[in-house]
Parts: C-alpha cells; sequence; structure tokens
C-alpha cells in the first residue's frame, strides 16, 4: 500500500486546503437599460432585457414592452 516517506509540513497541507473556501461576490453593474443592479452577461431581473432587446416580459415593462 502506497504511504508517504514525509509527512508533509503544515505550510503545504495549509496551501493545498487554502483554495476550498475562497468566495468571491458576483460582479454587480447597473442595467444599460433600466440602471437596476445586475450580473453582466444576464437578462436583467426589473426590466427584462438584454443587449438592448427586450427577452422577458415583466410587470414592470408593460404591454408595449418598455
Amino acid at each position: 500500500m502506497a504511504v508517504p516517506k514525509r509527512r508533509k509540513s503544515s505550510s503545504k497541507r495549509d496551501m493545498r486546503r487554502a483554495h476550498h473556501d475562497k468566495v468571491t461576490a458576483p460582479n454587480i453593474v447597473p442595467c444599460p437599460h433600466c440602471s437596476a443592479p445586475m450580473v453582466p452577461h444576464r437578462i436583467c431581473p426589473a426590466c427584462g432585457y438584454y443587449k438592448g432587446k427586450a427577452v422577458l416580459k415583466t410587470e414592470s415593462s408593460g404591454p408595449s414592452g418598455g
């Protein structure tokens, strides 16, 4: 059975484990259409627009779509 010849130092052990707890907040930008906060490259949850086009109908968009 394979067994490590030398004990791994606590520094090396901690470096190996370090990336598991790394959590970053999502990047938030204002929507170019309605200025509501949104995640880039996603449909705006407030107005339903993506790249200048109405993709989703929302209650705030109304029957005319904007």
